[in-house]
């Protein structure tokens, strides 16, 4: 299924100095098209391979991805992956940026210049098209590295700590940005955290892993309707219930982590 991903028993072991560390040991998980799902656990746990494996950057130790039907066996070309160190160049304009994957695609000239506008209009840019990145704030920023990530359509968007520079008002921002986004789109979403308010705040699930090695600790279903407001959505019940429960998942694993 579109978007669909499938992590059957992965495993990832690194051998350094004729000294093996075992960084994710047998998860598995079913994340289904059009979903929303988090994944947090303390520094080390693995959150960020588990991500990079999904876009086939770093090859698994042992098990399987499958994704849109098909086994991760290399660079994942279906996915948009978006980190804390957006890849905005700084000596291109705006729209030349978003155009960037287009290029590399050989998309021809007309059709970029309009999938460009519809991309800036989508993530609130129009207007500006021709400034450079210095001339942007923090949060207009990461708009452009989102409309660069979404240009070129792809179904299932992997973001690894992509909001966690901004400030706290910025963030709450960029979270609606993607909330929205998400809501208009379908599409399916991995976001890694560490700011367990994010997580609840935009996913329809959210994963705890286990410290090192690590493994799926618990999996919390966030019942909180949609359309979701992030700057309201905290003071709700539920959105209490589901940070006491995740927190109390999550504490265990940090203090066991500092006990090392």
């Amino acid at each position: 299924m579109q978007g669909a991903i499938t992590i059957e028993g992965v495993d990832k072991r690194y051998i350094s100095r004729g000294r093996e560390t075992v960084a994710l040991d047998s998860v598995s998980l079913n994340i289904q098209p059009g979903e929303l799902v988090s994944f947090v656990g303390p520094s080390g746990c693995g959150k960020s391979t588990l991500m990079n494996m999904i876009a086939g950057i770093v090859p698994m130790t042992n098990g399987r991805i499958i994704h849109n039907g098909k086994k991760v066996s290399g660079i994942n070309r279906d996915v948009g992956y978006m980190t804390q160190a957006d890849s905005v160049l700084p000596w291109r304009t705006v729209e030349k940026n978003v155009a960037l994957p287009l290029e590399y695609r050989g998309v021809r000239t007309q059709e970029r210049k309009q999938r460009v506008d519809e991309m800036l209009k989508l993530v609130e840019l129009e207007g500006f098209n021709k400034s450079f990145p210095r001339e942007l704030s923090g949060g207009m920023r990461k708009r452009v590295a989102l409309a660069q990530m979404l240009a070129y359509s792809p179904n299932t968007l992997l973001l690894d700590e992509p909001f966690g520079a901004l400030d706290a008002q910025l963030k709450m921002v960029m979270q609606q940005q993607l909330l929205n986004i998400w809501r208009e789109q379908k599409k399916t979403i991995v976001l890694v955290t560490h700011d367990l308010s994010e997580a609840i705040a935009v996913s329809n699930r959210v994963v705890v892993l286990s410290g090192r090695p690590g493994r799926i600790k618990h999996i919390e279903n966030i019942d909180i309707p949609h359309p979701r407001d992030v700057f309201k959505v905290r003071f709700l019940p539920e959105f209490e219930r589901a940070y006491d429960s995740l927190w109390e998942q999550l504490s265990s694993e940090i203090t066991k982590g500092e006990s090392l």
